[in-house]
């Protein structure tokens, strides 16, 4: 079979449902949960915005328009390696400069959702993603990989989301020593159904925020606020990730699509 057969296959088999299509992004609007940071530490991102311009009125009879006020990383958006000072560096590491084959690659989900439910600071270690790999096959380089916890079920609800107390967010992530086991693999970016990549204590891990520090230092992507993850195979699937073309840009809120066979 040719390229072009084999593109041609693959746009018969998504239009005939052969393969299905899963969204993996929530709705973005002024209730998404967005990250909190300490007052001390940063300024937070303002909620979602959106304006109207006109609605088949006085102000555009024929067309309906809004325009918008939102941060890069609001809802289920993309972190590009300029994101982190660890890889502010790369002449491509921004949204605009990317290089776009970047946006297709094969995911590995690793079911977390039991030990999340039990354990709201759950951390993925190495050892457990070895474990996952002795069952469904080693990790491939340049691939995406996703810990499902189930988080996104919690909704829109910023307490829920977030499950903030005087400590801090309390949400599942990825341990040191999963990120540094995960780049030796060269995978291509790491997600997570949490506001964030990295665990809700993950400031006090080594480094702090391992995930952003680790994966953007060596040019990797990230992925937060995903949702469907118990929608897809362990392995089999293919994510589609296109940021807005943002200039500069440090990251975009986006609309993750995954492709998984339908049988």
């Amino acid at each position: 079979m040719t390229t072009t057969q084999t593109l041609t296959a693959l746009a018969t088999a998504i239009a005939s449902e052969e393969i299905k299509v899963v969204d993996l992004s929530g709705t973005l609007g002024p209730d998404t949960p967005l990250i909190k940071l300490p007052p001390e530490v940063a300024i937070n991102t303002p909620q979602v915005e959106i304006h109207e311009i006109s609605k088949y009125d006085d102000n555009g009879p024929f067309w309906s328009w809004n325009w918008l006020k939102l941060g890069e990383h609001s809802g289920t958006h993309f972190d590009a390696p300029i994101h982190w000072i660890s890889g502010r560096d790369y002449a491509d590491g921004s949204t605009d400069t990317i290089p776009p084959q970047n946006f297709i690659a094969p995911a590995c989900v690793i079911d977390c959702s039991a030990e999340a439910q039990a354990d709201s600071d759950y951390l993925l270690t190495a050892d457990r993603v070895r474990e996952w790999e002795a069952d469904h096959g080693e990790i491939p380089a340049r691939s995406w990989v996703l810990m499902r916890t189930d988080w996104y079920k919690r909704g829109h609800s910023e307490e829920l989301f977030l499950n903030a107390d005087e400590n801090g967010s309390h949400a599942p992530g990825p341990a040191t020593d999963c990120i540094q086991y995960l780049l030796e693999k060269d995978i291509l970016g790491w997600g997570s159904e949490a506001v964030g990549t990295d665990a809700g204590q993950g400031f006090g891990l080594e480094p702090p925020l391992p995930a952003h520090h680790l994966m953007h230092e060596a040019n990797k992507y990230g992925l937060a606020s995903l949702c469907n993850l118990d929608q897809l195979p362990a392995t089999g699937s293919v994510i589609i990730t296109p940021p807005l073309k943002i200039l500069n840009g440090t990251g975009s809120p986006i609309r993750v699509l995954a492709l998984i066979s339908a049988s």
